[in-house]
């Protein structure tokens, strides 16, 4: 038999939650901050260190799916970034920083 022929691809390990966001290797690790080290520079053994919960198998097939369908990747890596951007306006908004240093310890000496 040839080496071609016992050749099978595995599956990218990568699974949707929940709330949409992409997950690496059965973990709570997500796609972007795999991606994110990996475009800083990290190598994938860094970025296992990084992230002891995944394993060096599943860090390589997310690289490799990653360079291979980088269009794909990128626009839901963009999607990611305006959901992000925009639930941070929303709890600013219900939620002003300003101040917040001052309502904390007006709190911390109320309860002293």
């Amino acid at each position: 038999m040839e080496l071609l022929e016992t050749l099978v691809a595995e599956p990218v390990p990568i699974q949707r939650d929940d709330d949409g966001a992409l997950r690496v290797g059965g973990t709570r690790v997500r796609l972007d901050s795999v991606l994110g080290a990996f475009k800083n520079g990290s190598a994938a053994e860094e970025i296992l260190l990084k992230y002891p919960s995944l394993s060096l198998t599943d860090i390589y097939a997310v690289i490799t799916y990653y360079l291979w369908h980088r269009e794909a990747v990128e626009a839901y890596l963009e999607d990611r970034k305006r959901l992000e951007e925009s639930v941070r306006r929303e709890n600013e908004t219900r939620f002003p920083p300003e101040g917040i240093r001052e309502r904390l310890l007006a709190r911390r000496a109320s309860t002293s």
